[in-house]
């Protein structure tokens, strides 16, 4: 059991860094289960995948819990309006991802979930961020602040992040790269993808989760139950750093190293799986 502890506080490692990170937590999650498994079975490892999101997104509600909250009795009525209108332009950009993420969850999962397809992606969006970046250099952001996004971009941000229901896409590097190209500046553009995946994630872990009781409901052994719990602490806890590290990384730097990782990562994917068979 201590073994399957220490393999959770791994797992919840990973999903806390390369959740928030553009670099893809499908394909990491690979990788690990190829490298680290965990004594489970497959459904309610499915289960365990998305539940550990929960925390990530908790680490979203605790560090800006004043700026996401219309309620609070700091605020303005000016500053309550401008956080209702946040909260409708993140609906406006999640709208484009329900359908097709409820239509298509199954066949995504049977038919684009391996190797291939994460490695392919990984790659892919690493050259895009390089060259998005590169012509980021001679442009200036038409957007700088959250009140200046229009409904019509945040949608359109919502249906560049369609794209992240391909495996190894990286939700957050789908809105970011999106967002970028619709002229957000960088920080702005990080800032958003975070708000957006707050309805997204809950929304994918709630799905998963009313699959998994109707399936076979919450029967889990005191082991899945520890391995759950601890998985999602640990996420909660590096996505609190990981999601600071972000903020203050694109003050100073561009996604171009995201972009390189990307790259090498996607090659490495291939390479394990090519040469294990």
């Amino acid at each position: 059991m201590f073994f399957e502890f220490l393999k959770a506080v791994l797992f919840g490692i990973v999903q806390g860094i390369t959740e928030w990170l553009p670099i893809s937590s499908t394909g990491h999650m690979i990788l690990l289960d190829e490298l680290v498994q965990l004594d489970v079975s497959d459904a309610f490892y499915e289960l365990f995948q998305v539940v550990i999101q929960l925390g990530s997104v908790l680490a979203v509600l605790v560090l800006y819990f004043h700026r996401l909250n219309p309620f609070s009795p700091q605020k303005s009525p000016q500053e309550k309006q401008r956080t209702w209108q946040m909260w409708f332009k993140v609906v406006v950009g999640v709208l484009p991802l329900v359908v097709p993420a409820l239509l298509l969850d199954d066949f995504i999962d049977e038919h684009f979930y391996n190797y291939t397809v994460v490695a392919i992606a990984l790659i892919v969006y690493g050259v895009l961020f390089i060259l998005v970046e590169n012509r980021s250099r001679s442009r200036k952001p038409q957007v700088t602040q959250l009140e200046q996004l229009s409904y019509g971009r945040a949608a359109l941000v919502g249906v560049v992040q369609m794209l992240a229901i391909i495996p190894g896409t990286s939700r957050s590097g789908s809105t970011i790269l999106g967002a970028m190209l619709l002229g957000l500046d960088r920080s702005l553009a990080a800032e958003f993808s975070f708000f957006m995946a707050i309805p997204v994630m809950a929304g994918a872990s709630g799905l998963k989760a009313v699959k998994y009781l109707l399936e076979g409901g919450l029967a889990f052994t005191s082991t899945e139950w520890m391995i759950l719990i601890t998985g999602t602490v640990v996420a909660f806890l590096v996505s609190l750093v990981a999601i600071r590290f972000l903020v203050q990384f694109v003050k100073k730097h561009d996604f171009k190293a995201f972009g390189a990782y990307r790259i090498v990562l996607g090659l490495v994917v291939l390479a394990y799986f090519l040469l294990a068979r």
